[in-house]
């Protein structure tokens, strides 16, 4: 007989009253009565099906009672209804299989342990209620954000990991080598980069974007979703070295048209997952954020408000003495000053457009003052940035203009630099840090517990 997954169970149960199934999954709580026993049965699903073992009906009644949280069984019984007690179903065991016992040391024996120690254990912490909340939802919007770009015909793309250009101008990335470094090979007293693998410096990529802008040119829209790297040393809740960016860039769209795709995304997006998760959000909005639910319908049923960044330093300065951080035109906004725009001025989703050129990377378009980009950031109460984009800069003389400026390479940039050369036209993108989305979706406030095995300074498992 073949086995039900109990996530479909959950959903089509009544079809199944008085029938025999099969279901297989791990012990979340075991209990003993003497002659009738209690199984909390989880396959994956959020919910789980109670199983009932009763004494004179399986041969190995003794056996089962002595696992332990964590083993793993199959089950063959009959389903039962249940309307009146606390779940709607329950399966009366005929036949339960041990497919693997677990040892006494299982970390999860206990109901509730901190999130803390949870991250110590990272190879087995999504079989609790929290963690398997937050990496379905993790799982769904990730196919909301494919399903949402494949409908609108965009192309999928994969970029370079590998990459020997730094698309912020940051700085701050990992270095991949394949030179001994108790033996580095030197020239003129620097490293000799030329007898490394690819024969010059090479690093993680910061983002997929200047590589996904010579496709987009192919294909008019195309968004890659991969991970990136950043070896900035910061120990904050928000920062990991490792993490996933989703990033679209549109052909013949302007900054207006940008920020309309963003909406309408990030909208999908979270419309998606409170259809699909609608349990895992209940639980996250009882156990973890009693306002998740109230913010993510704000999002969904607001339009965004469209600000520019000197007009948000005019709304910010009347009330300075609010934030830790100073607030003067030219400045990056800190999330205390977006939280404020969104939470307190507007109460709802803010785009902030038009920033200080110098604060921004060398490809976003000049606006005509001289002094700001056609950059955008989408702020969302209870976190701020969620999304950040710009028009890109399209003229040739103005890009490499700006690479000089900057103390870049123009060099470096030539294959970058060819799409400018050859059919220059409007064009436009962004980029979503998918962790920073998950975060807002579950109401997690730290990084940490929205990847499977976080990568962080000073801390690594596996």
């Amino acid at each position: 007989m073949k086995r039900i997954e109990i996530r479909d169970l959950n959903k089509t149960y009544e079809k199944f009253d008085g029938k025999e199934i099969v279901v297989c999954g791990w012990a979340r709580t075991i209990r003993d009565s003497k002659n009738i026993a209690f199984i909390e049965l989880n396959d994956g699903a959020f919910k789980s099906v109670q199983i009932v073992v009763e004494r004179g009906k399986v041969d190995n009644y003794d056996a089962i009672v002595k696992e332990n949280v964590g083993s793993s069984f199959r089950v063959q019984g009959k389903l039962i209804l249940t309307p009146n007690a606390q779940q709607p179903f329950e399966i009366n065991a005929t036949n339960v299989e041990i497919l693997g016992s677990c040892e006494l040391d299982y970390p999860l024996q206990k109901k509730r342990h901190t999130v803390e120690f949870l991250r110590t254990i990272p190879t087995i912490r999504a079989r609790g209620n929290l963690f398997n909340a937050v990496f379905r939802i993790r799982s769904v919007s990730a196919f909301a954000i494919h399903k949402f770009f494949n409908e609108r015909n965009f192309v999928y793309v994969h970029t370079p990991i590998i990459t020997s250009s730094d698309c912020e101008g940051a700085g701050e990335m990992f270095q991949v080598t394949t030179l001994d470094l108790e033996k580095l090979p030197k020239k003129d007293g620097k490293v000799d980069y030329s007898k490394d693998f690819f024969g010059k410096k090479v690093s993680l990529t910061v983002s997929g974007q200047l590589h996904e802008e010579t496709l987009t040119h192919a294909f008019g829209k195309t968004y890659t979703f991969g991970p990136t790297f950043r070896a900035e040393n910061s120990n904050t809740s928000r920062h990991a070295a490792e993490f996933w960016m989703m990033e679209p860039e549109m052909c013949f769209c302007d900054l207006d048209e940008l920020m309309d795709n963003e909406e309408e995304m990030v909208k999908y997006v979270i419309s998606y997952v409170m259809k699909e998760c609608a349990d895992e959000l209940n639980f996250l909005n009882k156990f973890v954020d009693t306002g998740l639910l109230d913010r993510l319908k704000n999002v969904v049923e607001n339009d965004f408000v469209r600000l520019d960044y000197t007009e948000a330093i005019k709304i910010l300065e009347k009330v300075k003495d609010k934030f830790s951080f100073p607030v003067k035109w030219g400045v990056d906004l800190q999330s205390e000053h977006e939280r404020y725009l969104t939470e307190v001025v507007y109460k709802k989703p803010v785009f902030l457009k038009n920033y200080p050129k110098d604060i921004k990377a060398f490809y976003m378009r000049q606006n005509d003052d001289g002094k700001t980009v056609a950059a955008v950031d989408m702020l969302v109460p209870g976190i701020g940035e969620l999304c950040g984009g710009s028009q890109r800069e399209e003229r040739l003389d103005k890009l490499t203009n700006r690479i000089h400026e900057l103390g870049l390479k123009e060099e470096d940039y030539s294959w970058y630099i060819d799409t400018r050369r050859y059919g220059t036209n409007i064009h436009s993108g962004y980029g979503l840090g998918f962790e920073r989305l998950v975060m807002y979706l579950t109401g997690i406030s730290n990084i940490r517990d929205v990847e499977f095995f976080p990568r962080t300074v000073g801390s690594i498992i596996g």
